[in-house]
């Protein structure tokens, strides 16, 4: 594992390495993913909200995880965690789950009171994650409703928030 592991906010400038590595890793059928799909109603999808951050040693890009402002069932306000990339060179070493980690402590700081995604629970309820109730929040186009997962920032907001997830 690497010590001078270095997380900071993605710029501009990352977003074509972060392509690149979205590219390498989950190959051409990443479009396909929920995240990508819902990222495509927010309009550009190159621009990077404040809460997306990488993980970089010695400025070599080892993990970037894409954080999106939603709307779900119309209001705004909860963020889409996904996709988490991580360099096929640095997988199962912490990184991702580091980043994830500070990302949910800082939406936490500032306010955000929902963090939704598409995964295992297995991996993300460490996270805080937990499923939601089928027909509680529904995702654009084809997606297993038993991988809709929720973490509360702060308790009892899942309860605000239902419906269709959008871009915000």
């Amino acid at each position: 594992m690497l010590s001078n592991i270095v997380h900071r906010p993605v710029t501009p400038e990352d977003i074509p390495v972060i392509s690149e590595l979205h590219s390498r890793v989950f190959g051409p059928g990443r479009f396909a993913r929920t995240a990508y799909r819902v990222r495509e109603q927010i309009g550009n999808g190159a621009e990077a909200s404040r809460f997306c951050r990488i993980a970089e040693s010695d400025g070599r890009m080892i993990a970037a995880l894409r954080m999106s402002g939603v709307a779900i069932g119309g209001v705004k306000g909860p963020l889409l965690l996904g996709p988490i990339v991580v360099d096929p060179e640095f997988t199962n070493q912490g990184y991702g789950r580091a980043l994830i980690g500070d990302v949910m402590a800082l939406a936490r700081d500032a306010g955000i009171r929902l963090v939704v995604l598409v995964g295992d629970e297995s991996y993300y309820a460490r996270f805080g994650f937990k499923p939601v109730t089928p027909g509680h929040i529904t995702f654009p186009g084809p997606v297993n409703a038993a991988r809709i997962l929720a973490a509360e920032l702060q308790p009892g907001a899942l309860s605000d928030f239902h419906g269709c997830v959008s871009g915000a």
